[in-house]
């Protein structure tokens, strides 16, 4: 037992006042004291209990390609986690990340004009612009909106870490969940992600168990990576060391990934970090004395979407690369099918 966890645990009274409070939030709203909108086109909300990390935004971006391989008309809606500005915005695949979040320019720049992004605090603020604005929206998807009970999603997914599952973790700040264990209950399946590639059907029975929801109605998913991306210019020798910059919640899995190939080194920045100048300065004298050889900077695709804005300066004397990830549901056939099922 580590010291870190002791002091945890000595929080306890603080997660005992701070859950209190949470639960009688939800029970106003399940008694209809606070009231509740029921979003009126078909919506899916996709969250979790637990303070970042979990993998949202890659089941979400599955969730687009899915629904739009439906031929269905696609918005989605978040708080924009990040950005510096407030209030309602449109996203466009020139915006910044700083305007609008990362993840909210991810979706728009990688679907561009197939779909329609939006980031407002306050989501009925954000439906009400969908339905006026974009009528013809036939989904919207709701990221990280779990805890946002002022609107109501016809469908609730909620994501939790393989590593980091939420029926071992304690309410803030003694552990990491934003509510009470038991508020899984208001969710319609459960993905656990980030599941290792030979996971087992015993591990998954377990799994299945500890959580005590409808096992039909739990998944799995794990990380796929995909080829590196270069910024500006690919290189043809062989590499051998990797500057990796990571600016997200827990980048463990993706060193993991590249030290199978590659010496890795870590230069880690706070979630949803706003990268400035004089970070790239940084990072470029790290590169510069890190390792010999034949080396290159990788970064997510997440933080490359808060590193555009220097891409040109980026790209001119420096080999920037990013990884593009996907979400693989171990049980697809009856994932798609039961997203498919409620949008049609």
């Amino acid at each position: 037992m580590n010291s870190s966890f002791n002091f945890r645990i000595l929080l306890l009274p603080f997660s005992w006042i701070y859950g209190s409070v949470v639960f009688i939030r939800n029970k106003c709203f399940d008694f209809g004291i606070f009231k509740s909108y029921k979003i009126p086109p078909k919506s899916i909300c996709v969250g979790n209990l637990s303070t970042g990390g979990t993998g949202k935004t890659p089941h979400v971006d599955l969730l687009i390609e899915l629904i739009l391989h439906q031929n269905k008309r696609v918005a989605t809606l978040s708080r924009g986690y990040g950005r510096t500005t407030k209030g309602l915005r449109e996203v466009y695949v020139n915006s910044k990340a700083i305007d609008v979040g990362d993840e909210p320019l991810f979706y728009k720049c990688k679907y561009e004009e197939k779909i329609h992004v939006i980031v407002a605090e306050k989501r009925k603020i954000g439906i009400d612009f969908i339905l006026q604005k974009k009528p013809v929206t036939d989904v919207i998807i709701l990221d990280d909106a779990f805890q946002h009970r002022a609107v109501q999603a016809g469908l609730s997914i909620v994501i939790s870490d393989y590593n980091h599952p939420f029926y071992l973790d304690h309410i803030l700040p003694a552990g990491n969940l934003r509510e009470s264990r038991k508020s899984i209950n208001r969710a319609d399946c459960i993905i656990i992600s980030k599941c290792p590639a030979n996971l087992s059907v015993e591990k998954m029975r377990e799994i299945k168990t500890n959580i005590k929801f409808n096992p039909n109605r739990v998944f799995f998913s794990k990380i796929e990576y995909a080829p590196l991306k270069a910024f500006q210019f690919d290189i043809k020798t062989k590499v051998e060391n990797v500057l990796l910059v990571a600016g997200i919640g827990n980048p463990t899995p993706l060193v993991e990934y590249l030290s199978k190939d590659f010496n890795v080194n870590l230069l880690q920045f706070n979630d949803h970090h706003v990268f400035k100048a004089s970070d790239i300065v940084k990072i470029h004298q790290k590169f510069d004395t890190f390792a010999n050889g034949n080396k290159i900077i990788v970064t997510t695709e997440k933080d490359f979407m808060r590193l555009k804005n220097f891409k040109e300066t980026l790209g001119e004397n420096y080999p920037w690369f990013y990884q593009p990830i996907r979400t693989i549901i171990n049980e697809e056939e009856q994932f798609n099918l039961y997203i498919n099922e409620y949008v049609n």
